[in-house]
């Protein structure tokens, strides 16, 4: 398992615009799915971005779509959320997972098909 550390948190106004970053602490060659979610006091923690990496198979909530862009760059070991339009229900704590199965592309925005997790990087939308 690897290392992660999420970078790029902020506070922005309705329509503002984030990039958030993960960066790993080795190589991440036996990664198979690598996810971004996010979680607000009192509620669970849901899955909003995903990547299959051997494939580059992306999937995103329905919530998010068109606004959130998952990338990632193997030569730096870093995993990107590009988020535009952000609106005050983006509000959260935002972390990213990786998981070391081909099995997690059946449930790529499943909290439980990641083993590790980072601590999270805050993102707060103002109106």
């Amino acid at each position: 398992q690897v290392s992660l550390v999420e970078s790029g948190g902020g506070s922005v106004q309705t329509g503002g615009s984030l990039r958030l970053s993960c960066a790993a602490s080795t190589y991440t060659g036996s990664t198979f799915c690598m996810a971004w979610f996010r979680q607000v006091p009192g509620k669970e923690r849901e899955g909003v971005a995903a990547l299959y990496i051997r494939t580059g198979y992306t999937y995103y909530r329905d919530s998010v779509k068109g606004r959130f862009t998952i990338s990632h760059d193997s030569a730096e070991n870093t995993l990107f959320l590009q988020i535009t339009s952000l609106e005050p229900e983006d509000t959260a704590l935002y972390y990213c997972a990786a998981a070391y199965s081909s099995g997690c592309i059946d449930a790529l925005l499943a909290p439980w098909t990641y083993g590790s997790w980072g601590q999270g990087t805050q993102v707060t939308v103002s109106s």
